[in-house]
């Protein structure tokens, strides 16, 4: 059975067997190769964030992690077991995904924020006492009652994170979460999640076209760029050290 959770401190990334391993994965959408990843690991308490341009395949990465979509070939391994001999629900219930524009239902925040508890048939004290730490992380505690309808974007998407880190996911995946926000909600909600990051000891892969953005919250920076899977390394490594054109086209976008 589930118990309460609430956030943790976060120490230094895991050196056991990686949580994810993809190895020769080629994604293919409307019969067009869409992205081809050689090999990549992520270890547990690690954060990785995916940068590239429009259309270079790091959405795809994330609905394949998610198990959304299925490989044209290859194979993603979450904890030693390709993805296709998991149990879809099994599966499902161990990651939580963010979407850049959050999908929240017609119900108070705390309700919303509770919604995948509920659906695990958790009660309702428990529910409430996992809930408010995370209510209370991310700012949004003065706002439990109140309607989604009535928030802002940047509260809606905070409302978002907070459903996803409820859940104690063993992988977290974000798809621009902070894309759709004014810059001053933006850059707020940045150094929020940046504190709860480092607080909390989770396996993240997040999708930003901020590469400084992705050196602020991430161990770990992915360049995916024309299809493929391009450079990992840090921010300054991958500035420094572009491995191949389209990481340097890219650096020369970002820029501009």
């Amino acid at each position: 059975m589930d118990t309460a959770k609430e956030p943790k401190k976060r120490g230094a990334v895991s050196v056991e067997e990686p949580l994810i391993e993809i190895r020769d994965l080629l994604m293919r959408r409307s019969g067009r190769d869409v992205l081809q990843v050689d090999a990549l690991n992520l270890r547990r308490g690690e954060i990785l964030a995916v940068v590239g341009p429009n259309g270079g395949g790091k959405s795809t990465l994330l609905l394949a992690l998610a198990h959304l979509l299925r490989p044209a070939r290859g194979v993603i391994r979450f904890e030693g077991k390709p993805l296709e001999d998991w149990n879809a629900l099994e599966y499902r219930r161990r990651i939580s995904f963010v979407f850049q524009s959050p999908l929240l239902l017609d119900m108070t925040v705390e309700q919303n924020v509770e919604l995948g508890l509920r659906f695990r048939g958790i009660p309702k004290e428990e529910r409430r006492a996992r809930v408010h730490p995370w209510l209370k992380a991310l700012g949004i505690e003065s706002l439990a009652q109140r309607r989604a309808a009535q928030l802002s974007g940047g509260e809606a998407q905070r409302v978002s994170l907070a459903r996803a880190f409820v859940l104690d996911p063993e992988l977290l995946l974000l798809d621009e979460p902070f894309a759709a926000l004014d810059p001053p909600t933006r850059a707020r909600l940045l150094e929020d999640m940046s504190q709860i990051l480092k607080a909390d000891h989770k396996t993240a892969v997040f999708v930003t076209h901020n590469l400084d953005e992705a050196a602020k919250l991430s161990h770990r920076v992915a360049v995916v760029a024309e299809g493929r899977f391009q450079q990992a390394g840090t921010a300054h490594e991958i500035k420094t050290h572009p491995a191949g054109k389209a990481v340097q086209v890219f650096l020369k976008e970002l820029s501009q």
